[in-house]
């Protein structure tokens, strides 16, 4: 039994930790408190970053609030509410004023016994002692104006949407209504015409492209003013 313990040889420093293991281990500590701190700079670089992206898409007319629990709460100035609530009064009054055009224009059309657009002129009379007016047919002075026969009088908007006619012409003051010659206008269409004699000497001569629409007035107006039909001019074109 001596004999076997004396072949054992023992090591008293075998088993402690050598220095280079310390040093392992040192260094490793090291390297991963290095880490730490690299990957902490890192998450605070990218939150900076993070918050100079938002400042950078932030909207410059509408900052958004800083409280977090009402993230979508936009805050606007005095100016941009005062300036909101112009557009939207101005939004309301141009709705209510085109709602009253087509209102308007529904009634014209259910009351009026006729309605459309003609080409208007006007003439008058010389006086006595002056010499006869001459006529220049290369002024083209006809316009176009909305024409509305209602009840007694014949009214003349410069459009159908408008709520107030421009002029108008009792029915009671019309003298006489006849055909005028058909003539070519300015861009090459053919245009029939008729007009209407007032008590003061104004004429009116109304002109369209369809035959079918001034005869329709022609007969109407002389129909409600009892006037007698007048015999068709020659249909001739104005020189």
């Amino acid at each position: 039994m001596d004999d076997i313990y004396a072949k054992v040889e023992v090591y008293p420093d075998h088993f402690q930790e050598s220095e280079e293991y310390d040093d392992v281990l040192h260094s490793r500590k090291r390297n991963g408190s290095s880490l730490r701190y690299r990957s902490h700079s890192w998450a605070v670089r990218k939150v900076i970053d993070s918050a100079s992206m938002l400042n950078l898409f932030r909207l410059s007319r509408f900052p958004w609030s800083s409280d977090s629990r009402d993230n979508d709460k936009v805050e606007l100035s005095v100016a941009e509410v005062e300036s909101l609530r112009s557009e939207i009064a101005y939004a309301e009054e141009r709705e209510a004023h085109l709602k009253a055009q087509l209102e308007h224009i529904d009634e014209l059309l259910k009351v009026a016994q006729l309605s459309g657009y003609l080409h208007i002129r006007t003439r008058w009379p010389e006086l006595p002692g002056e010499p006869p007016i001459l006529d220049d047919e290369e002024v083209n002075d006809w316009l176009p104006r909305f024409v509305v026969l209602h009840g007694q009088c014949i009214f003349y908007y410069l459009k159908s949407t408008d709520l107030s006619p421009q002029d108008t012409t009792m029915l009671v003051d019309i003298v006489e209504a006849g055909p005028l010659p058909s003539f070519l206008h300015e861009d090459e269409q053919r245009r029939y015409a008729f007009y209407i004699l007032t008590t003061i000497g104004l004429r009116f001569e109304c002109s369209s492209v369809s035959k079918m629409q001034v005869d329709s007035w022609l007969a109407t107006i002389q129909n409600v003013c009892k006037l007698a039909p007048l015999k068709d001019p020659i249909d001739l074109e104005y020189v």
